[in-house]
């Protein structure tokens, strides 16, 4: 039968039926996941019985607003039976994370988080600042709530044990102490100003400081200052008096009443739609700081379904100490710590009652929650001020969703990088920013590079029907503007409103023109304008970026092509020497013999290389 005679053809599909799904759901345990007419994921969440928990959202007589507007979009319910329940709690924070629907509360910090890395399996081992996969050799202390607690931490250590913080390829080559020797951070095992034994046993006693063994360091140098004292080493023995009175200080001001604790400590306070979770975390006795977290509230936004979430997702992702301390019960609390404690291989106790210490301490980061949250709140009424400051200034009848800004940078036309950085009412969102790395065009022509730069861009948003801003920011001026709107009319976009940044006399904020319309009509806003403030802030954004980008590609260029220019040197001896003496400089302070040490470098080729570089 012809379409067309098919009476049912166009009619609008018919609404979802959930007392009758609810119906067909079994008894157990496992995963839902709700999707909208196209497909999208509105919610995820776990059940001990799925039959019960999707049964509340269609059998219950009156719902929440929030939920009943999400109800309302519901044009399928999926499922996942599990084994168990805690089966079901691991696979629905992976759904959450790899999927992020719209309803549910999300922790939006997807960075892996800082640890202070102690190498092993060498004389000299090294201290470090580490983000990532742990699978080198050696220790990793953390994690640290934050990368300022790392430094902090590695500041603190270079003052108490001197162990060294440099790359391996900078320890390699040194031929005479540092900087950081001359002002008492570092022993100089380098060049050998400290015996390998005696570096050795200060690695240790930096290994136990971390590990919260503070005590036991202070025992073992008041011995070995005695033994100074009784050998008439009256230089030395001052030397370790020194260092006690320091990590007696440093001890005093870490340690925490109830010494054993093991424990992070989470307030959370939501207002406006805001939620803030603040956590103090504690190692062995030992304060590792503090954070603020902002988690994405979701379709429940009150502080038990909050911090449920947080600890769910946060600790399923990484190391859970031995108590989790909370300023509000949620529910579940005892799932997730049996799921937790099966994890880490020992007990994880989720408490929200407690006394003593313990109250002391949810309720300092409760204190803090509510501070964090008062300045979040007060920021976004302001961002929310600027943007329609921004809207005001160029003619906009509303705020923008979403404004994305270009900028290219190069050093007389060599290594053009163009940028693309994107802010919401929300702010930046980095995790949407691009670089361009331009080819093809006439070393210096600006307009060329942001034609190509905005073709690339906006080409891609056509073919997979990807976003497109509300406003276009081009740092420049009538030209640069004249270009955009042709690729633009080109690729048949229209919608965005094009603004030009043109700076001002000397370069100086507050003096820019903006250049506006088809007809590039051009305006000059009261420097103390809040519009123009929020546009020099995304310009300068832009601007970071593209710079940023233009420097290493540059640098990278610079270092290759040095190399390229010497003869019996191709592509896999230069790749070789570079990552064998860590960039362009190790190789250059490395001598012929040193040379001669990498795979593929013979003492002819080691003597060109020396002669070139040093020519």
């Amino acid at each position: 039968m012809d379409r067309r005679d098919d009476p049912t053809a166009n009619a609008a599909p018919l609404p979802f039926d959930g007392k009758a799904f609810v119906a067909t759901l079994p008894g157990a345990s496992g995963v839902y996941r709700m999707l909208d007419g196209e497909g999208g994921v509105l919610y995820v969440g776990k059940a001990a019985n799925l039959r019960k928990r999707v049964g509340n959202y269609f059998l219950r007589p009156q719902l929440d607003p929030r939920l009943a507007a999400m109800v309302a979009k519901i044009a399928k319910v999926e499922y996942t039976a599990t084994r168990t329940e805690g089966e079901a709690l691991l696979l629905e924070n992976e759904l959450i994370k790899s999927l992020k629907p719209r309803y549910n509360i999300l922790l939006r910090d997807d960075k892996s988080y800082p640890y202070i890395y102690l190498s092993g399996g060498e004389h000299y081992p090294r201290m470090a600042f580490h983000r990532g996969a742990r699978t080198g050799p050696g220790r990793y202390f953390g994690p640290f709530p934050s990368a300022h607690a790392v430094r902090e931490s590695l500041s603190l250590m270079q003052k108490l044990f001197k162990v060294r913080q440099c790359e391996d390829s900078y320890f390699r080559n040194r031929s005479r102490p540092c900087l950081q020797h001359q002002i008492g951070r570092c022993s100089a095992p380098c060049v050998g100003l400290v015996a390998r034994d005696d570096y050795q046993v200060d690695v240790r006693h930096a290994g136990l400081f971390l590990d919260g063994e503070s005590t036991r360091v202070i025992e073992e140098l008041a011995a070995d200052m005695e033994r100074a004292s009784g050998a008439l080493e009256f230089e030395r023995a001052a030397r370790i008096r020194d260092q006690i009175a320091t990590l007696r200080r440093v001890q005093a001001q870490q340690f925490v009443a109830d010494a054993e604790q093991d424990a992070d400590f989470l307030a959370c306070k939501v207002a406006e739609g805001v939620a803030c979770v603040h956590a103090l975390f504690f190692r062995n006795g030992v304060s590792l700081g503090s954070r603020s977290f902002f988690p994405r509230p979701g379709v429940e936004t009150g502080e038990s379904e909050v911090l449920a979430a947080f600890v769910s997702q946060y600790y399923l992702e990484r190391p859970a100490p031995s108590a989790v301390i909370l300023s509000h019960a949620i529910e579940g609390s005892e799932l997730i710590g049996e799921v937790l404690s099966e994890r880490r291989g020992r007990r994880v106790e989720i408490r929200s009652s407690v006394r003593g210490d313990r109250a002391r301490l949810v309720e300092m980061a409760m204190r803090n929650a509510e501070l964090a949250l008062g300045a979040e709140l007060a920021t976004k009424e302001s961002q929310a001020r600027r943007w329609q400051a921004l809207a005001d200034v160029v003619g906009l009848g509303a705020p923008p969703e979403r404004v994305e800004c270009f900028d290219i940078s190069h050093t007389m036309g060599e290594a053009t990088v163009a940028s693309c950085v994107v802010f919401d009412a929300n702010g930046a969102v980095k995790s949407q920013y691009r670089r361009y790395n331009i080819a093809g065009v006439a070393p210096g022509d600006d307009y060329g590079a942001m034609r190509q730069a905005l073709e690339r861009r906006f080409r891609r948003a056509r073919a997979e029907n990807g976003e497109v801003p509300d406003v276009l920011l081009i740092d420049g001026g009538k030209g640069q503007v004249a270009a955009a709107r042709g690729v633009l009319a080109d690729l048949a976009i229209d919608g965005v409103e094009i603004i030009g940044v043109a700076k001002g006399e000397e370069r100086r904020p507050g003096l820019e023109t903006l250049v506006l319309g088809a007809e590039l009509v051009e305006k000059r806003p009261d420097a103390a304008h809040p519009g123009l403030h929020a546009i020099q802030q995304i310009r300068d954004e832009a601007h970071r970026f593209a710079i940023t980008g233009h420097r290493a590609r540059r640098e990278k260029k610079r270092e290759t092509s040095r190399l390229e220019e010497i003869t019996g040197v191709g592509a896999r001896r230069r790749a070789a020497l570079l990552k064998h003496f860590g960039g362009l400089v190790g190789v250059q302070r490395a001598g012929v013999e040193e040379l001669m040490q990498v795979p593929g470098i013979n003492r002819g080729i080691a003597e060109r290389i020396y002669a070139a570089l040093h020519g």
